[in-house]
C-alpha cells in the first residue's frame, strides 16, 4: 500500500533547501526555521514509517512507483522494509539534532543550510529507493555535499599550535577516496543490471528475476567484490578507512555528526542490500574474508584512537573501529548477527551524533579540541560534561544502552562460525573504555582552568533538545529494544535465507549415449 510519508520525507529538505535559496542572506532567524522545521517535518514522518510497520506483513512497504524511462527498466520506486525503516528513523534523529546543532554557524548561513539539507535529502534517498539507479543517484547525492560542507566551514586539526592537516586535505582525501569507491560500485552495478538478464533497475523484479535465472557463481564472486570494495569505501572497511577520521575532524560539528550518525552506514547497507541480497554465491564465498578484515578494523582504529590528542579524531577512529562489529554481524550470514549489525548501526549513529555534538560545544566555548590543553570543564558545563560521560558509557558498551544490546547480539550470532573474531571484538571493548574514560577524565575532570572560567553550559531547554533527544533514545532501545529489533528481524531473516539458498545450476542439454544409439544396416 503506498503512502504519502515516504514523499514527505525525501521532497521536506529538498524544498526547505528551495525555500531558503529564496530568502535574503540577511534572515538568520527565517532560515534557520525552514531548516528546523523540514528536518522535523522528516523526523515526524519517519516516526510515522516504523510505528506503522507491518511485521506480519513484512518486505517493502509504503511503496511510491513512477516509471521514468520504462526502455531501460527505471522508475522512481520508494519503500521500506525492515531495515531501511530503521535506517530513516535514525537519520531523521540524526538530521533535526544536527541543525539545531548547526545554529552555531555563524558564516554564510544560508549557503550552509541549503547544502546541509541537499546532503539530508541524499541520505533519505538511498534509504528510501528501491530501484538501483536511483540508489546509486541519491548515494552520488548525499557524498557531493561533504565537498563544501568540509571545505568551507571545517577547520584545521592543530596539535600544540602546529596545523597537523588542513581542512582542504581532509576535504581533498575524503572526495577522492569516495569517488573512487563510488566508481568501482558503479562498474559492478552495471555489470549486474547486463548480466542479469532481467532488463530492469527494480530491486523487487532484479532479485525475483535472479532467484529463477540465477548467474554463475563466477560472476557473482567477480561483481560482489566489486560491490564489497566500492562500498567498503564508504563503510569504512579496513584499509579503506584512513579518509574517514580526518574527514571527522575537520568538519564542522554538525556535519561530522551526519557524516559518522549516518554517512558510514550507507556503506554497510548497500552491501546488506545489494551485494548479500542479489548475489549469495559471492556472500559465501567473500564473507569470511571480511570477517578477517574486521578484526583490523576493530583492533586498529581502537588502539589508533588511543594514540589521539584531538577530541574528533578520538571519537573518529573510534567509528571506524566500531563499524568493525557491524561488518562483522553483517558477515555472519545468521539472521541474529545481521539483526545486531543493524541495530549496531542504528546505536551507533546515536552514540557518535550525540559525542560530536558534545565535542562540538566544547570547541565553540574554548577554541581547542587538543586534549592536553583542556581538563576540568565539568566545573562550568556540567550538562555537557554529563553528556561526554554518558557518550562514554554508551560507546563502551554499558548495559541500558542500545549499544550493548546490539554488540551482544552480533558476539552470540558470530560466536559459532567465527570466534576468533569475537574474541578480538571482546578486547576491543576493553581498548574502547580505555580511550573514552581518557577522554571524559581529560575534558571535563580535575581542578578548574582560569583560561575556561568564561565557558558557558548548554543552559537552555532549546540548546539542550538535541542532546536529550539523542540519549533519551539510546535508553529506551537499551532498555526495551524488542520493537525494533521485531522490525528489523523480518528482513534480516528473509536476506539471510536467500543467502543461503543453494545455487541451482541450469540443467545441460540431455544427450544419447553413444552406445545406445542403433545404427541400421544399409
Amino acid at each position: 500500500m503506498s503512502s504519502p510519508l515516504l514523499a514527505i520525507i525525501l521532497l521536506s529538505p529538498l524544498v526547505g533547501a528551495l525555500i531558503i535559496s529564496a530568502l535574503p542572506p540577511q534572515n538568520l532567524l527565517g532560515i534557520r526555521r525552514i531548516a528546523v522545521s523540514s528536518s522535523a517535518l522528516c523526523l515526524v514522518c519517519a516516526l510515522g514509517v516504523i510505528l506503522s510497520y507491518d511485521t506480519v506483513k513484512a518486505g517493502y512497504q509504503q511503496q511510491i512507483y513512477l516509471p521514468w524511462i520504462p526502455s531501460l527498466g527505471i522508475g522512481f520506486h520508494l519503500g521500506v522494509d525492515g531495515i531501511s525503516s530503521v535506517l530513516v528513523l535514525l537519520h531523521g534523529l540524526c538530521a533535526f539534532s544536527g541543525v539545531l546543532i548547526s545554529y552555531a554557524i555563524t558564516q554564510q548561513v544560508k549557503e550552509y543550510f541549503i547544502f546541509y539539507l541537499t546532503l539530508i535529502a541524499g541520505v533519505f534517498g538511498v534509504f528510501l529507493s528501491i530501484d538501483v539507479f536511483f540508489f546509486y543517484f541519491f548515494y552520488e547525492m548525499a557524498v557531493i555535499p561533504m565537498y563544501p560542507l568540509i571545505g568551507i566551514w571545517g577547520s584545521d586539526v592543530k596539535e600544540e599550535g602546529v596545523v597537523r592537516f588542513s581542512k582542504e586535505y581532509a576535504t581533498m582525501k575524503l572526495t577522492i577516496y569516495l569517488t573512487l569507491g563510488a566508481v568501482i560500485a558503479l562498474i559492478g552495478l552495471l555489470w549486474l543490471y547486463v548480466s542479469s538478464g532481467s532488463h530492469t533497475f527494480d530491486l523487487i523484479q532484479m532479485q525475483q528475476h535472479l532467484d529463477n535465472h540465477p548467474l554463475a557463481v563466477s560472476v557473482q564472486r567477480s561483481i560482489f567484490l566489486l560491490l564489497l570494495i566500492g562500498f567498503g569505501f564508504i563503510a569504512p572497511m579496513w584499509p579503506f578507512h584512513s579518509w574517514s577520521p580526518i574527514g571527522h575532524a575537520a568538519a564542522p560539528s554538525a556535519v561530522s555528526m551526519l557524516h559518522a550518525g549516518v554517512l558510514m552506514k550507507l556503506g554497510s547497507y548497500a552491501i546488506i542490500r545489494l551485494a548479500i541480497g542479489l548475489l549469495p554465491e559471492g556472500a559465501k564465498f567473500w564473507l569470511p574474508w571480511v570477517a578477517g578484515l574486521c578484526v583490523m578494523n576493530i583492533l586498529y582504529g581502537g588502539l589508533v584512537a588511543m594514540a589521539q590528542k584531538d577530541l574528533k579524531l578520538v571519537i573518529g577512529y573510534s567509528s571506524s573501529s566500531h563499524m568493525g562489529y557491524v561488518l562483522l554481524g553483517t558477515a555472519c550470514l545468521t539472521s541474529l548477527a545481521l539483526d545486531g549489525a543493524v541495530l549496531l548501526m542504528f546505536a551507533h549513529g546515536l552514540m557518535t551524533a550525540l559525542a560530536f555534538a558534545m565535542i562540538g560545544h566544547i570547541y565553540d566555548q574554548t577554541h581547542t579540541r587538543y586534549l592536553p590543553d583542556l581538563g576540568g570543564l565539568a566545573h562550568q558545563v556540567p550538562f555537557i560534561a554529563t553528556c561526554g560521560v554518558i557518550a562514554a558509557m554508551a560507546s563502551s558498551g554499558l548495559p541500558g544502552f542500545a549499544n550493548f544490546v546490539a554488540e551482544t547480539l552480533v558476539f552470540v550470532g558470530a560466536w559459532d562460525s567465527h570466534p576468533v573474531a569475537v574474541a578480538c571484538g571482546v578486547v576491543g571493548l576493553v581498548i574502547t573504555a580505555v580511550y573514552m574514560l581518557r577522554l571524559v577524565r581529560g575534558t571535563f575532570f580535575g581542578p578548574a582552568l582560569r583560561s575556561f572560567a568564561s565557558v558557558r553550559d548548554a543552559s537552555s531547554p532549546f540548546s539542550r533538545l538535541s542532546y536529550a533527544l539523542l540519549i533519551g533514545v539510546l535508553l529506551f532501545i537499551g532498555c526495551w529494544p524488542r520493537p525494533i529489533l521485531k522490525i528489523i528481524d523480518v528482513s534480516a531473516q528473509s536476506i539471510v535465507a536467500r543467502a543461503l539458498r543453494q545455487h541451482q545450476p541450469e540443467p545441460e542439454p540431455e544427450t544419447i549415449p553413444v552406445e545406445w544409439v542403433k545404427v541400421p544396416n544399409p
